[in-house]
């Protein structure tokens, strides 16, 4: 996460001012965007001990912009920042040992650096915590925990720890079980484009759970995960088409939704996408499979589809 850009302190050309300047070239603000350029500013403040330009460095190898990825060199930024406190540098460090990019992975190292950050109010951080006390990697699984930290990552704003707090509530795990309270969360996720959230909250109203039950509204928000590409989604969309719940019964659109989940690897969606086959004509399956195509090959962008841990019920 890079962190925004500081005040300057004047016109010579101290560390701050250098932080600065790579800001600029890394945003492309009152600059043509330039990570190359970016990168010589960062680095060199950060000689100077700069922890936001240590930690932005760190960024840039983390994502090969400006310079070839290297796991390892970006950990070696983010833990000079991380030691000096930002908080910023403590979770992506805490990332690099949960994904065992740069370093061994070491989930109880993870949990280390991500307390550190989390206790500065860091959202991401008090998030990535939750997981771990979800899962149980680094620390004993302790639910209650989890809705702890998801709580105060959810309060900041954060949209996957609002979905991870709705599946908490929606299976009573660390809270008693209340599918209201999980719908309020999912909405707060779902409204923010979170495709989990927008899946979860079509759940929701297909099942009538926490709202009054209702096909086109669980409609509305699978097809907004759907045309961000999410699986589960394509496949109860596809579900509505075929049964005509929502939206009018349309087997040609059945298929496209079930074709795009199947090609994720869904075995739902593949036997549901034959079988619909079976009701179309010649024409009709030419259709909903070019649709299918364009879907991908424009990334879910055609005017056919407009426009990193995950719980799902």
């Amino acid at each position: 996460m890079r962190v925004e850009t500081r005040a300057s302190n004047g016109g010579i050309i101290n560390a701050e001012a250098q932080y600065n300047l790579g800001v600029a070239y890394d945003n492309g603000e009152g600059v043509p965007q330039d990570y190359a350029e970016a990168v010589r500013w960062y680095r060199l403040a950060a000689k100077q001990g700069d922890a936001d330009a240590q930690n932005n460095l760190g960024v840039m190898y983390d994502n090969g912009e400006g310079v070839p990825q290297d796991h390892a060199e970006a950990v070696r930024w983010y833990r000079l920042a991380a030691e000096q406190g930002n908080a910023d540098a403590q979770n992506n460090l805490g990332v690099m040992y949960d994904n065992g990019e740069g370093v061994p992975q070491d989930y109880a190292e993870a949990v280390r650096w991500y307390r550190l950050a989390a206790k500065q109010g860091d959202a991401e951080a008090q998030y990535n915590l939750g997981v771990a006390y979800d899962n149980g990697e680094g620390v004993p699984q302790d639910y209650a925990e989890a809705v702890r930290w998801y709580r105060l990552a959810a309060k900041q704003g954060d949209a996957d720890a609002q979905n991870n707090l709705g599946v908490m509530y929606d299976n009573g795990e660390g809270v008693p079980q209340d599918h209201a309270e999980a719908v309020r969360w999912y909405r707060l996720a779902a409204e923010q484009g979170n495709a989990d959230a927008q899946y979860n909250l079509g759940v929701m109203y297909d099942n009538g759970e926490g709202v009054p039950q209702d096909y086109a509204e669980a409609v509305r928000w699978y097809r907004l995960a759907a045309e961000q590409g999410d699986a589960e989604a394509q496949h109860n969309l596809g579900v509505a088409y075929a049964n005509g719940e929502g939206v009018p019964q349309d087997h040609v659109a059945a298929h496209k939704w079930f074709n795009l989940s199947a090609a994720q690897g869904n075995e739902s969606s593949s036997k549901n996408r034959d079988i619909t086959a079976k009701k179309l004509t010649a024409s009709g399956l030419e259709t909903a499979q070019r649709l299918s195509r364009e879907c991908l090959a424009r990334n879910y962008k055609s005017t056919y589809c407009r426009r990193a841990f995950r719980r799902q019920i």
